[in-house]
């Protein structure tokens, strides 16, 4: 990565394994990161839907519990990553929010614009809590241009949701034939939080 893109500011991984998606984050891996002067952007995917307010209670208590068992610090967004095959709606993502809220971290969603439901129930659950759009920091995951090294990176123009939205995060780059990485710009209020 620091050979073909250069040194990452921060650096996504998710904090628990999940078999077929993803390894999890070891106490190791963080401080191989730290000590390289690189923050880490903390990601919890382990849920296959994203429905009701009590079944956000649940992923976000899980959240907040490995993220405080790694050592992540007190005020990082942590994202829930919506797939577009997840389906999600408007009381899951207050769930969330309103969970995550009243712990030492915020609430974040990493998710496609223009893929699934995200943004459509986003939208309603801000229409029925304002809170949520104060309290939300979004990753985009689109458009995507390409993998670029840091120097070259686009202007940041995510896809935004139709309403109020903190879309802080853009992946705006994935995987090469060669490496499996992804390049993301985030705004400076996020990165300060990492």
């Amino acid at each position: 990565v620091r050979q073909t893109y250069g040194k990452p500011d921060f650096w996504g991984r998710y904090l628990t394994r999940v078999e077929g998606a993803s390894d999890g984050l070891t106490k190791e891996e963080i401080r191989l990161i730290q000590q390289n002067g690189t923050k880490l952007m903390p990601i919890y995917n382990d849920f296959k839907k994203a429905v009701g307010e009590n079944h956000a209670k649940v992923i976000a208590m899980n959240t907040a519990y490995h993220a405080k068992r790694l050592g992540i610090k007190k005020g990082a967004p942590i994202f829930a990553k919506i797939d577009p095959s997840i389906e999600v709606d408007s009381n899951w993502i207050r769930g969330y929010v309103d969970y995550l809220y009243n712990t030492d971290y915020k609430p974040g969603f990493y998710y496609y614009p223009s893929q699934g439901n995200f943004a459509e129930s986003y939208c309603e659950a801000i229409e029925k809590d304002k809170k949520v759009a104060i309290q939300a920091i979004l990753w985009s995951a689109e458009p995507e241009v390409g993998l670029t090294p840091a120097k070259d990176a686009p202007p940041f123009k995510p896809i935004m949701p139709d309403c109020d939205a903190n879309v802080w995060a853009w992946q705006y780059g994935r995987d090469t034939d060669h490496l499996r990485v992804n390049t993301n710009l985030i705004d400076p209020r996020v990165l300060d939080m990492l």
